[in-house]
């Protein structure tokens, strides 16, 4: 009896610190991770790195200089060399460390073991980045990042570099329109399209940047963010009429690069440009980002009077993708298909997006039309989300890298707002006035009377 009541006494605790371990591990990863997780993988990893690195097949045969010093200093076996490790530096989400490959290995040698290094060290994925020739960067990712997203405290967004979802691998994902000056993005309903709309929207808010969107599904999409919107098209009518309008603004700021580049001999060959970034602060014209949601609502017509209209769009929408990025017009085009079977052009439209964004599609056509011709790989993981996950999604653009995204969740209440905030950092062009969406006034608020009035009686 006394032993029994010993054992209760310790299974007790016992049992309720293993209910506790597990629910933070369910609920709090992060937490999970720093006080049991990241010890115990350190402690794997420091171990087992010679065993496991000879298990993978990751070491090569020592040179003849090593063999006979360690003959001559000791009688220990000659064990085959593995990569040179470095410093072990933990994180929030996992460990980072640098290895110095052995001669005859190459990067492709260990992200082929990536699998294996992450049932070994107990973690729940291994990333592989070349660092520069001979060294390689391992990031080890404790946890599920995508289940909970929470993007890195130091994300810091720059003119046209926006911050919006986390990768698997623990970094954020940075729509830079500099670098990919314009995308594609597909999704089907509730696959989390508009919640990447939101975080652009949002994120571009307080940049020096014209907004400019065309909503076809009467502006439900982006009307709320009509404060902050240079201009805004609710349908293809007002959208034949607002392409133009953009096509016009490209040709002036041709125009005034044309002027610029029409120098005197001898002028520095820093002040000669091609583009508006060329051009001296004071002359430089705002960038133009166009948002273009539910594309295939300008190829589809219902009569013939109006295919004509449609090819003048689609025309138009092409010509901004060839020759807007020198003009400083960028292209957001969002849709849940995007093929040929839209109608002429619509290949050739996907060409000119260099990034692709796929969200969960319904069918394996849908991911084949937004990665299929840049990265095959990825279609399969596009292929693979689950409803479940909203948000998640397959970024890729046409280098043929590829990685899973998640968006934070951000309310449409919260993304509105935020543009009201920044109200007052929408630029002054003429060419786009005429389009400036009507911003209705806030509620009044009512107040309710003082005097209370008295109570009705039989």
């Amino acid at each position: 009896m006394t032993d029994l009541a010993t054992l209760l006494e310790v299974g007790g605790p016992v049992a309720a610190l293993g209910g506790g371990a597990a629910y933070t591990r369910a609920r709090h990863p992060g937490v999970y991770w720093s006080a049991v997780g990241l010890p115990l993988s350190t402690a794997r990893l420091l171990g087992s790195y010679g065993s496991v690195m000879e298990a993978c097949g990751l070491t090569v045969a020592p040179s003849r200089l090593r063999v006979l010093a360690v003959k001559a200093t000791s009688r220990r076996e000659v064990r085959p060399v593995p990569p040179r490790r470095g410093i072990i530096r933990p994180t929030t989400t996992g460990l980072r460390l640098r290895l110095r490959l052995a001669p005859g290995q190459e990067p492709a040698d260990v992200a082929a073991s990536a699998e294996r290094l992450r049932h070994a060290w107990g973690v729940h994925a291994v990333y592989v980045t070349t660092v520069k020739p001979g060294v390689v960067d391992l990031r080890l990712v404790g946890f599920d990042v995508l289940n909970r997203v929470r993007m890195p405290r130091k994300t810091r967004a720059e003119l046209l570099r926006v911050p919006v979802a986390l990768r698997e691998d623990a970094t954020p994902f940075l729509r830079d329109y500099r670098t990919v000056p314009h995308q594609l993005t597909l999704g089907a309903t509730l696959s989390g399209k508009s919640m990447y709309l939101r975080h652009l929207v949002a994120g571009l808010a307080h940049q020096p940047v014209a907004l400019v969107g065309i909503d076809c599904k009467r502006g439900v999409e982006l009307a709320p963010f009509a404060p902050r919107l240079s201009a805004l098209a609710t349908n293809p009518e007002q959208a034949a009429e607002l392409l133009p309008a953009l096509i016009r603004e490209m040709e002036e700021r041709y125009d005034l690069i044309k002027a610029r580049q029409g120098l005197a001999p001898g002028t520095p060959d820093e002040e000669i440009t091609s583009d508006i970034w060329g051009l001296p602060e004071s002359e430089r014209p705002v960038p133009v980002v166009l948002f273009v949601d539910e594309v295939a609502e300008l190829f589809l017509v219902a009569t013939k009077k109006d295919e004509e209209r449609r090819d003048e769009m689609v025309t138009q929408l092409i010509r901004l993708a060839q020759l807007g990025r020198a003009a400083g017009i960028y292209l957001e085009v969002c849709g849940q298909r995007f093929g040929a079977e839209l109608g002429k052009g619509a290949t050739m439209l996907r060409a000119q997006l260099t990034g692709r964004v796929c969200h969960r599609v319904n069918d394996e056509a849908s991911a084949k039309m937004a990665l299929g011709d840049i990265a095959p790989e990825a279609v399969f993981a596009a292929c693979a989300m689950a409803p479940e996950r909203p948000g998640l999604a397959v970024a890729g653009d046409t280098s043929g890298g590829w990685s899973r995204i998640r968006t934070p969740y951000l309310s449409l209440g919260d993304a509105a707002e935020t543009c009201r905030v920044w109200a007052h950092m929408v630029p002054d062009l003429p060419a786009l006035k005429p389009f400036r969406p009507d911003v209705p006034a806030p509620p009044v608020a009512i107040p309710s009377p003082v005097v209370k009035p008295r109570p009705v009686t039989d």
